[in-house]
């Protein structure tokens, strides 16, 4: 009898905990807990309900010359840091196409790291480059295998808020690919350009201040080093290459001589002689 006595109430503590594990992962509305699994499936099925209707709709006719609007002053947004386990070089970008991520490299295996859509299937590519230019509000004038592809587009429109290119563009050497903005959040993430890579405004506002001209851009398939949201635990125990433990204050030999001295304690030149 003693034994279930003290078996359930540890069982039932194991139930609690479980539970509260569960719900931990779960979201809720106003009908119960929402799994990030339904979550997902439901934003894929709204996503091809979307493309199943745009094929119906006729080719979209903009004016050959448009206006991109507005121009605000947009604040630039840190991304999060994310540590290497494998030295990078400082001040270049990294393009892990597979993981839709952009990596600024800072020192000591340091990088800003920032989401971006890449190109969809047949329109990704790889290689290096360097940055041939930054632009404020760039104008977007499409090339002729776009308006092949999409009739109706513009010859041109202006640097503005309705502009696809967004709020910057760093161009890539002579190539017609580019880093930039968008008009449009809900695209960065996922795989939808024709090869260029989109940030959000505030995240390419924060780029931009930090690249420059030159600044050498590695377009990979998948980067293949490790990448870790919190530093490594060596980092925390160990020295640099150029660093030694601290020692004690150089007049610490002198105060420790004076003190010996009052003490009446020969010191080691006094014991020497």
């Amino acid at each position: 009898m003693k034994r279930y006595i003290v078996t359930l109430p540890v069982l039932a503590a194991g139930l609690v905990f479980c539970s509260a594990a569960v719900l931990a992962e779960a979201g809720w509305s106003d009908r119960g807990p929402v799994y990030e699994s339904d979550a997902k499936q439901k934003s894929e099925q709204v996503e091809a309900e979307r493309a199943e209707r745009r094929k119906s709709y006729g080719p979209v006719v903009y004016p050959k010359f448009m206006q991109g609007g507005d121009r605000p002053d947009i604040k630039p947004a840190e991304p999060p840091i994310v540590y290497f386990d494998q030295n990078e070089e400082p001040g270049s970008i990294i393009v892990d196409t597979a993981g839709k991520k952009l990596f600024y490299v800072l020192p000591d295996k340091k990088a800003y790291q920032y989401p971006i859509s890449v190109g969809r299937d047949g329109f990704t590519w790889s290689g290096t480059e360097r940055i041939s230019r930054i632009a404020a509000w760039p104008s977007w004038t499409p090339p002729q295998e776009m308006h092949k592809r999409v009739p109706g587009l513009p010859i041109t429109v202006t640097g503005g808020l309705k502009n696809p290119q967004g709020a910057r563009a760093l161009y890539l050497g002579n190539t017609i690919y580019r880093i930039h903005g968008t008009n449009n959040d809900r695209t960065v993430g996922r795989a939808n350009s024709s090869g260029c890579f989109r940030l959000t405004n505030e995240h390419v506002v924060h780029l931009a201040s930090i690249a420059k001209v030159g600044t050498k851009v590695k377009v990979l398939q998948a980067y293949t080093g490790g990448v870790s949201e919190s530093a490594p635990l060596s980092s925390l125990f160990s020295f640099g290459s150029n660093e030694k433990p601290a020692g004690p204050p150089a007049n610490a030999k002198r105060k420790t001589n004076q003190a010996n001295k009052a003490a009446n304690v020969p010191t080691k030149k006094a014991a020497a002689e």
